[in-house]
């Protein structure tokens, strides 16, 4: 078979010396699925982005060669990799929607890189047909399954002939996932892709691949515990977080997608919201977090009301209910280091005087399996797992009492995605924090939730 890839000893390193990828070796062919596994931090995203000839900022290439449809694209010139990628090699990251600009409709982020009138048919081939009004709604209005089959299907209009996904099922339903997984197989057998994906689900890899690479190394995820200072009592508290009777609309035509929801959180409990792809579950999330304009129902906290807008909440009402979103690329500011995005809640929040902030920094890296040698770094230094881990860790900086989290465990490998729901675990237990969140892992969901909430679609 025809090889539209062939990576030889690529070794890539950090800034600050670590080497993100050491000796890594593979060959793509046509018609043939090839799954990178490998902890969190291994290097599979910087893998696939050197196919396409983005290196992370800042990193060297100490050695190795990348070679695409006969291009060498880390030595070729910036005309040459800019005309591959935009006709014959299409990369679909594992935060999809950041790449998608908010202010384009759908039909048109889609037929911007192929031919007009492809939009529904790419749709249909993506299996994005039972959303109504989908092709006028913009990037925004759209669930995180819906962003990341989008962003497919904009990938499939250039008819590329090296197809690479970073995480292409993260965040799905089972049903939709085992869909995009055998969509991926036709694709590659159909048109003759060489398709190159990230997956930390076994399962699906099994499923789908002709060639798993495993890549070593990555950190495994350190023993969680608590950060080093006093943990204040847990306050005796009435009723928790409540929602009565919540409606909200989602795009242009003001679709309604949730209606009469209700729901109880106890502190200290963990409540699962379940639901298809597209049914209403980061709506629901972000309502509750006033980051959704919701059109009917109230929440509550302990008996207060919560305002719909988080801007006309209290200060001690944003702290105390904080949102972990699904992907964290577009929610950590790429300007600020890991360090400047934890202190800014502890300071915005007085946990902590000026002194004392590297330890408390430090306290809460440790806490969800990073080291205080993540501090220093950015955004784009850090793998996917490791964004959302300090995405989690900002959240927890604020000391809250509910946390809602929307698919955190969605781009994580197993043995990293429990030590995650054991940190919030013990935060239940020793803190009494209530936790929401949304996932289509059922075993995880089976394990961790004390009582599930499903969402229909359409708020039916």
């Amino acid at each position: 078979m025809t090889a539209h890839a062939v990576v030889n000893e690529l070794t890539v390193a950090a800034p600050d010396g670590r080497e993100l990828l050491s000796g890594a070796c593979l060959t793509a062919r046509a018609g043939q699925v090839l799954a990178l596994v490998g902890p969190s931090g291994s290097g599979k995203t910087t893998l696939l982005r050197a196919m396409i000839g983005d290196l992370p900022p800042g990193t060297v290439r100490r050695g190795g060669t990348v070679e695409v449809l006969g291009v060498d694209v880390l030595g070729c010139g910036a005309a040459r990799l800019r005309a591959l990628r935009r006709t014959r090699v299409a990369f679909v990251g594992q935060d999809p929607g950041s790449a998608l600009n908010p202010w384009m409709r759908v039909d048109r982020l889609i037929t911007e890189t192929g031919s007009r009138g492809q939009a529904a048919e790419l749709l249909e081939e993506v299996r994005l047909t039972d959303v109504p009004g989908l092709l006028r709604r913009r990037a925004g209005e759209l669930s995180g399954g819906q962003q990341r089959r989008v962003a497919l299907a904009r990938a499939l209009a250039r008819r590329p002939g090296l197809l690479l996904l970073d995480e292409p099922t993260a965040g799905l339903d089972p049903s939709l996932r085992d869909e995009i997984g055998g969509l991926l197989r036709h694709l590659a057998a159909a048109r003759k892709v060489a398709v190159v994906l990230s997956c930390h689900d076994g399962e699906l890899v099994g499923q789908l691949a002709d060639e798993v690479l495993e890549l070593p190394g990555g950190a495994p995820p350190r023993p969680t515990r608590d950060a080093p200072f006093v943990v204040p009592a847990v306050r005796a508290r009435e009723a928790g977080l409540r929602v009565r009777g919540l409606d909200a609309e989602v795009g242009v035509r003001r679709a309604r997608i949730l209606r009469g929801v209700d729901l109880d959180v106890p502190p200290g409990t963990a409540v699962a919201v379940l639901g298809p792809s597209g049914s209403g579950k980061t709506t629901l999330l972000r309502a509750l977090a006033g980051l959704h304009p919701f059109s009917a129902g109230t929440v509550t906290l302990d008996g207060a009301v919560l305002h719909p807008d988080v801007r006309r909440r209290g200060r001690d009402q944003r702290r105390r209910v904080q949102f972990v979103p699904q992907n964290p690329m577009g929610a950590l500011n790429p300007s600020r280091t890991v360090f400047a995005a934890l202190a800014r809640p502890l300071r915005l929040h007085r946990r902590c005087s000026r002194a004392d902030l590297p330890g408390r920094v430090t306290g809460l890296l440790e806490q969800v399996g990073l080291t205080a040698e993540h501090a220093p770094r950015y955004p784009r230094e850090l793998s996917g797992g490791q964004r959302q881990r300090v995405s989690i860790a900002r959240a927890l900086a604020a000391e809250p009492d509910v946390l809602v989290c929307d698919e955190i465990t969605s781009a994580l490998d197993g043995d990293t995605a429990q030590a995650v729901m054991e940190l919030l675990a013990r935060l239940r237990r020793d803190r009494g924090v209530a936790v929401v969140f949304a996932s289509h892992d059922l075993p995880l969901v089976e394990r961790y939730a004390d009582r599930m909430v499903t969402i229909a679609p359409g708020g039916e």
